[in-house]
Parts: structure tokens; sequence; C-alpha cells
């Protein structure tokens, strides 16, 4: 037989590589939703902190909060596999510190779907 066998062996890719290391704590969730307000929102990010009201200080309406969500998402998607925030989760957004708490626990979740 002349010519060149080729054996075909399954290899293990990962399905996604991170970018970024390292555990993402609160204060790095807190500082991607008061950027991700201000752009959406056109607020000082500075300005923006853990009691500040979505809709009552800021004037976010639904369309800004579900912006919101879906820009964390992503940013953090990045670092998380699995990271998603249920829509039933917006009607208790109230405060930024209401969203930090949210996606914290949504991290939480996606961290031990990812060590299951």
């Amino acid at each position: 037989m002349t010519g060149v066998q080729t054996c075909a062996l399954p290899i293990s890719v990962p399905a996604e590589t991170h970018s970024h290391g390292g555990r993402i704590g609160a204060g790095d969730v807190e500082r991607i939703v008061r950027e991700q307000l201000g752009e959406i929102l056109g607020a000082d990010p500075d300005a923006i902190g853990p009691d500040t009201r979505l809709r009552d200080d800021l004037d976010a309406d639904d369309f800004a909060i579900i912006d919101l969500v879906e820009a964390v998402e992503a940013e953090l998607g990045e670092r998380s596999v699995g990271l998603a925030i249920d829509d039933d989760d917006l009607a208790e957004l109230v405060t930024v510190r209401d969203a930090v708490d949210v996606v914290l626990a949504r991290l939480g979740a996606a961290l031990d779907g990812d060590s299951a």
C-alpha cells in the first residue's frame, strides 16, 4: 500500500475559551452595570450608585432595563458560559444594587452548572 494513512482520533476541544481569567466579584459587576446604564441612558456612570433607582432616578423604561440585561449578559457571558438572566428577574430590578444582586446570583448558578 502506498500513500499516507491517516487515523482520525477524537479530540476534545472546549466549546468556548475564556479571554478573561479570574472570578467576577460584586465590584466588577457593579462597575459593568453602571457603565452599561451610562451608555444606554446617557448618564454619568460615576453619578450612579448602588441605591440609584433605575426607573425613578434614571428614568429607565422597560426597554432600557431589557437593554441593560442584554448588555450585561453579553459582556459577562464572555467570562461565564451559561449566564442568563430570566425575564422574571426584570420585575425585581428597582435599584442598581438589585441588578448587581441578580447578576451575582445568576453568575453563581452558571458557575455551579459549569462544575456539574
